[in-house]
């Protein structure tokens, strides 16, 4: 479904998420609607009872008990996805909500969890997309987050080092180090495309520093108490060099 869906020729998809056997009107309605937008909008409609709709319900942080539920995705580079202010599906309102897209009215909806209560009592704080900005972009701290996935392999692996480093800097009063859910949050201000991924945010500064070091509580500890420095690459001749100097040092 998923690929049908996303590999067609139109970039605009309003999707509604129904239970069909409970929705005969309502996909009537929608049905209606969608005549006005031919060319334009491609009108989508998913069964929530089909098990193999529960990717694509994630994916706009719904679930079966949400239906019925209008969204509207632009595809591309610059992938958006907008949520309309009412819950309402007659048919004033669905084409006031993709007319509205249209013209470039809307603002795109973000995922959020909700901001843990506890979110820092860790020497690691917990982010999400209604704390980030406050968090992340207070200048008078340096601010290193890693952006990961429950699911992701590599972010178990960094996990533990993470929480070493958490605790190597929770007395600092301008360090901080956070962790974010990119599954369940999404930014405007920041893009994640691979997990982990790993941002520094310079304390007095507007940049943004992607790390892209070794993944060792050493390296990480460096980065941050040089302010975000990362040392390039070394080229492949200093590094014959340098193990011609340990050969002739070992004879």
């Amino acid at each position: 479904t998923a690929q049908k869906i996303f590999a067609g020729d139109i970039q605009n998809h309003l999707m509604l998420f129904v239970k069909k056997e409970e929705a005969k009107d309502t996909l009537e309605t929608f049905k209606a609607a969608a005549g006005e937008f031919k060319g334009k909008v491609l009108f989508i409609y998913l069964d929530v009872a089909k098990e193999e709709n529960e990717h694509i319900m994630g994916f706009f942080g719904l679930k079966a008990a949400d239906a019925p539920a209008m969204r509207l995705i632009q595809l591309g580079e610059d992938l958006a996805k907008y949520k309309p202010e009412s819950d309402s599906l007659d048919k004033s309102t669905i084409n006031k909500f993709v007319q509205d897209f249209l013209d470039g009215k809307l603002k795109p909806h973000l995922k959020s969890e909700e901001v843990p209560e506890d979110w820092d009592a860790q020497p690691v704080k917990v982010l999400v997309s209604k704390n980030f900005k406050e968090v992340a972009m207070d200048k008078s701290k340096a601010v290193f987050v890693e952006f990961y996935a429950p699911w992701c392999g590599h972010c178990k692996k960094l996990a533990p080092i993470w929480d070493q480093l958490g605790e190597k800097f929770k007395d600092s009063k301008d360090i901080i180090i956070a962790k974010m859910d990119s599954t369940a949050n999404e930014l405007e201000e920041v893009q994640i495309k691979s997990f982990p991924t790993l941002k520094y945010f310079p304390k007095g500064s507007d940049e943004i520093i992607e790390y892209d070091g070794e993944r060792t509580l050493e390296e990480l500890t460096k980065f941050v108490k040089s302010g975000g420095k990362q040392e390039p690459p070394k080229k492949e001749e200093e590094e014959k060099e340098e193990d011609d100097d340990k050969k002739k040092d070992e004879l």
